[in-house]
């Protein structure tokens, strides 16, 4: 799958891996961080499951997002399927934790269909990565 259109964004995040997990995994957790309309985040998060959100672009456009969850391994690793449409194949993001005392190293990894897309898609992780640095920054609850 790897044909050069991929990246990888890391982090080191100051809260312990759980919390980070939750909030990939709680809806509205993620629905606060991750730009998704309040009340929009579905998810089944086991390996099958569904997960679909609303996202809110910066000028207002929401953009239905839908996809399933490859694998979960509970506070270290998520994969996840996002529907493309136009595309019989999904996109996938891997998102591993590392706990390291009371930091997280976070690292997230997509490979995608052109340099175009790869492009598109680490401007939008990136923004995603400081969202949720700020988010955890903040205190979360739930």
């Amino acid at each position: 799958m790897s044909d050069g259109h991929s990246y990888t964004l890391s982090r080191t995040l100051d809260a312990p891996a759980a919390t980070v997990h939750r909030a990939w995994t709680t809806p509205d957790a993620y629905a606060r961080w991750a730009y998704a309309a309040p009340g929009s985040a579905e998810m089944d998060v086991r390996p099958g499951g569904a997960w679909k959100a609303t996202m809110v672009t910066p000028d207002g456009t929401e953009v239905p997002l839908t996809g399933s969850y490859l694998d979960v391994h509970e506070n270290r690793l998520l994969v996840v399927a996002m529907d493309v449409p136009g595309r019989a194949d999904p996109s996938v993001m891997a998102v591993e934790l590392d706990e390291d005392g009371p930091a997280t190293r976070i690292e997230l990894r997509q490979t995608c269909g052109t340099a175009e897309e790869r492009d598109m898609a680490e401007q939008g992780s990136t923004m995603l990565m400081d969202s949720l640095t700020r988010f955890l920054a903040e205190g979360p609850t739930g």
